[in-house]
């Protein structure tokens, strides 16, 4: 119920950004929104749910309040816990549509985890930056971009997607049984 609350107060916070803060302020929260509803679409456990939700709306909300520039180290430390919370999402809802094999599933390989959440949370850190420039070419000035920036946020993102992928192989299981494909979920073991 509190992830769902956050999703509810997600939403709000859209309109709130556009009322007090105007229309790209309010798109950049919203751009939060697909993140805020996959968890549950996919069906992680409530706390990894909160804990990614909590995690895009800090983020979101970090932007339309400039922390990024005026507290030196929060964007780095946003990229590597949002690109890491992300890019477990990504595997997560692969193994949700039976891509590859969810934790403890037959089949399943720490290693191949590891190596494949590192690689979304680089892509989607990549991605991320892409929308970065665009916006700052494009949008408003206001948008920091600078190389340093860019290459700095891409390897925090990276890292936290690492040590993210080893949680995800190696730590409590992160998604519901039933929310596996069938063939998957019958092959499963609890582990929490």
């Amino acid at each position: 119920m509190a992830a769902d609350a956050l999703r509810i107060l997600g939403t709000l916070s859209v309109l709130l950004a556009l009322l007090l803060h105007g229309l790209t302020d309010a798109a950049i929260v919203a751009f939060a929104l697909p993140g805020l509803m996959l968890p549950r679409f996919i069906g992680m456990r409530p706390c990894a749910d909160f804990a990614v939700s909590v995690t895009l709306l800090v983020a979101a909300w970090s932007n339309v309040y400039d922390l990024y520039t005026r507290i030196g180290w929060w964007d780095v430390m946003v990229h590597f816990v949002c690109a890491g919370a992300l890019a477990v999402v990504a595997y997560l809802f692969l193994a949700h549509r039976g891509v590859v094999a969810p934790p403890v599933a037959r089949g399943f390989s720490a290693a191949g985890a590891v190596v494949l959440t590192t690689a979304f949370g680089l892509a989607l850190g990549a991605l991320w930056e892409m929308v970065e420039w665009i916006g700052h070419a494009y949008l408003t000035d206001r948008i920091y971009v600078t190389l340093d920036d860019t290459i700095g946020d891409m390897a925090a993102g990276g890292f936290g997607a690492l040590v993210a992928g080893v949680y995800l192989a190696y730590g409590p299981r992160l998604i519901m049984p039933s929310a596996l494909p069938a063939r998957e979920s019958s092959e499963t073991t609890s582990r929490s």
